[in-house]
């Protein structure tokens, strides 16, 4: 696949300061922001409070270097009563490489809504 599949959620620039012991982005800084780039897609398909309850399918394709922009797109798969699936993709941007944007890791989130008190709730329709 040459193009992300999905809707930009979010970007963040890769730090010093989420490297692992190798110098390489950690993966556990990479899964956060991918569960960054679901809740608010989740939160706005949602109109509310969203907890993540589960992550599946989760692959590491590439490293992630300090210094790439991290493009998370957020895909919704599925939407039951309570809860919301979304297949998310991280692409980076590495201006110092010829094939600059590409994916690097992928999972699928899967959020329950939440009402005012914490309980889940309906996800209301469209």
């Amino acid at each position: 696949m040459t193009e992300p599949k999905g809707e930009l959620a979010i970007r963040d620039l890769a730090m010093p300061a989420d490297t692992n012991q190798h110098g390489d982005i950690s993966g556990g800084w990479l899964m956060s922001q991918m569960d960054i780039a679901g809740a608010v897609t989740a939160r706005a398909r949602a109109h509310g409070r969203v907890a993540t309850v589960a992550v599946t399918g989760f692959t590491f394709h590439r490293a992630v270097l300090v210094g790439d922009v991290v493009c998370c797109y957020a895909d919704i798969q599925k939407v039951g009563t309570t809860s919301i699936t979304i297949g998310i993709e991280a692409w980076v941007l590495r201006p110092q490489e010829s094939k600059n944007h590409f994916k690097v890791t992928e999972g699928v989130f899967t959020f329950v809504a939440l009402d005012e008190s914490g309980k889940k709730c309906p996800v209301p329709p469209e």
